[in-house]
This record gives C-alpha cells, structure tokens and sequence, in this order.
C-alpha cells in the first residue's frame, strides 16, 4: 500500500454519507515510483524494500517495492498501484520500470508490454507513442534525471504486465489505444468520490460563490478549460467552478442558487455533446461527437458527402478539427458555440431566475474555435 508521510492527515482522505474515504495515486505516480526504485537499484547494486516520490502536485508518497531483479546492466522494479478507496480498473495492478544506463546523457522513456500504443491521430501522443501522458511523463523524467545527474542518461521502460486484459475494461480501444492501458494522471493523486458525492461537493462549492454575494460564475469541464479561462481569457480563477461532466446537474444548480449569468468554456470534444442536446458529458452516457459535428457540417449547405463520412469516421475532435481547418469549413465551430448556449439557455427557460448564458469553445491543440458573442466582449464583461 501507498502512504504518504503523515498518513494520518486529514487531506489524506474525503467523506461521502459519513464514510472516511482514503486518496491513492494514479498510475502515473506508481510508475514514477518504480522508476526510481530501479534506477536507485541499478547504482547501488541492492534492492529497495520502499521508494518516496513526488506526485505531480507536489504531495510525496512513499511505496513499497514489490518485486525486483537487477543485474550489473540493469535493473527491473515493480510497484502496486494503490487507487486508495477508488477502486478502478488498474487498482492493484503491478506497474513495472526497467532501466539501463545509457552511454549520454539522454533519458529515453518507452512502453513494455500491457502499457498501450496510440495508433490514431487526435489524442495527446503521437501515433506509434506509448499511451503514457503528458503530465506523467514530464515527472517520470524529471525523477529519474534528479537520480542519475545531469552527465548519466538513462533508458526507461514501463510495463503492466496485466495492461492488455485491465485495457479492456477501460475507453482505451475506442481510443485507438491497442495492447494496454494508459499511464495517466494530471495531479498524481486520485481522489475517490461516486457520483453523487462529487455533484454534492460541486453545489457546495458554488453555494460558497453565492454568500460572497457572487451572482455571475465561469464553468468548465477540467483543468484544461480553468488553464484557457485564466491564461488566454484574462479571468480570475475565483470566478471558476469545475463541473467535470455534470453539465445539465449544475446549469440546474446555477438557477437554484440564484446565479444570473453563467459562461461556459470548455474543449470542443467536451461541449459539442452539450450543443447536441446531452448534458452529462461522460463517454459511459453518451458520445455522439461525430454525428453532432456532420449534422451541423451538414446544415452549413455545400459540404461534400464524402468529407462528412471522413468525419463520421474520426475517432477524436482532434482529428475532426484538422480536417475541417483544412477545409476551410470553420463556420461550424460558430454554429456549435451557438447551440450550446441555445440548447443551455432552453434547460433552463421555464423557471426562475432567468440565466443569461454565453459559451466559449476552444482545442488543446489549436486555441480558441468560436464563442456565442466576440471574445473581447466576454473578456470585457468577465476580467
């Protein structure tokens, strides 16, 4: 099991209808973890009984080594992923880094086996990368640069060897993720919560905005939508509430409270399910992005057949995107920011009070797509 320094501490856990719930860490960590614990067996020629990592937010936990096997060449670690009381699909998994050193200074990070490969445009890696993130990439490097120094190189793989049955369990295959899981986490630390408990956390949240007197608030899905709302809108994150996928939940919550203007900003590959008419945005409810991107391709009169049964075919928006920018058919983006805040406005019309809603979409990859009314109009109304 994963603990942290002072396991006892009460940001160490959550409570849901009076249970005590432990936090664990993502796979990301755990792999972190097993990378330093090799690394540090590899130079010292002994095995490590536990290992102290950093998590991507800064919180350290400490982990047990599970299994290890070393030579002068190289050495192989395993780490158990601890979700704590969030029992997802890689909970209990034994995640696996086996390191070489390298004749520079290089760090190369690669895959193994049960750790999937991208085959399709559109997601964070490339096709032909192994499914390990941003984030946990970054850290797994940084880790192993600050063992090994800045004149050693190091090659790392990472494997799980029960990757590819746990895989199945996961959204991977209908990603274009083959063989594996993925190496995720933007934080490093998983906070467990069912659905209710999380929505409940949200409304306390924004009841906290209501007794400052707040009247106006920004929504956004994740810490994608909260980076573009504060670096590219100019917007104070105390004016953003993360609503994960709970769109309908807390536009309904907005009108309880007594909020009167609402802004929406979130990734296209989010809110275009919104300006379909779905308001619980989690792929386990719904995912009709294609077909939500062709009507409206559609609507725009012109469009060759063809290009929107390559559309219809897009496993990501990503990929949607490069497709229609290629085209020159960017009026969409207009169209969908439109409906979504039709679609928003009308959720809401038949009671009180009367929400005022605007919406702004965007890409990772590409910035800014389009909002219900110009953006400098919104920075204007919300800075």
């Amino acid at each position: 099991m994963a603990v942290t320094p002072n396991n006892n501490s009460e940001d160490n856990y959550v409570y849901y209808n009076g249970r005590k719930l432990r936090k664990g860490f993502t796979t990301g960590t755990t792999a972190t973890a097993a990378t330093v614990a090799a690394i540090r067996t590899l130079l010292n020629q002994e095995p490590q009984e536990t290992v102290m990592v950093h998590a991507a937010n800064g919180k350290t936990a400490i982990f047990d080594v599970e299994q290890t096997d070393f030579d002068e060449q190289q050495a192989s670690c395993a780490i158990k992923k601890d979700g704590g009381d969030d029992q997802d699909a890689t909970d209990g998994a034994l995640i696996f880094a086996t390191v070489k050193l390298r004749d520079d200074n290089e760090i190369h990070l690669d895959g193994g086996k049960g750790v999937g490969r991208v085959t399709k445009e559109g997601l964070a890696n490339k096709p032909g990368m192994p499914a390990i993130n941003p984030t946990p990439r970054r850290v797994i490097k940084a880790a192993a640069r600050e063992e090994v120094g800045e004149k050693r190189g190091v090659d790392i793989v990472i494997s799980v060897p029960e990757g590819e049955r746990i895989a199945k369990l996961t959204y991977n295959p209908r990603l274009g993720i083959v063989g594996g899981i993925s190496i995720l986490g933007t934080s490093g630390v998983v906070t467990p919560m069912s659905e209710s408990s999380w929505k409940h956390s949200i409304s306390i949240e924004m009841n906290i905005h209501r007794k400052r007197s707040d009247n106006t608030i920004v929504l956004v899905p994740g810490n994608y939508g909260e980076d573009f709302v504060k670096d590219e809108l100019g917007i104070p994150s105390a004016k953003i509430v993360q609503m994960s996928n709970f769109v309908g939940y807390v536009l309904h919550e907005t009108q309880r409270l007594g909020f009167t203007k609402v802004l929406i900003v979130g990734d296209l590959g989010k809110m275009i399910k919104v300006a379909g008419g779905i308001f619980s945005t989690h792929s386990k409810d719904a995912d009709a992005r294609a077909e939500i991107m062709v009507a409206n391709l559609a609507l725009m009169g012109g469009v060759p057949t063809a290009f929107l049964r390559k559309i219809n075919q897009c496993l990501t928006t990503i990929s949607m995107i490069k497709m229609i920018d290629e085209a020159g058919y960017q009026e969409v983006y207009q169209m969908i920011a439109d409906k979504i805040k039709l679609r928003a406005e009308k959720l809401l019309a038949h009671r009180e009070p009367h929400v005022e809603i605007d919406a702004v979409i965007f890409s990772r990859e590409s910035g800014f797509l389009a909002a219900s009314k110009p953006l400098q109009e919104i920075k204007g109304e919300w800075q």
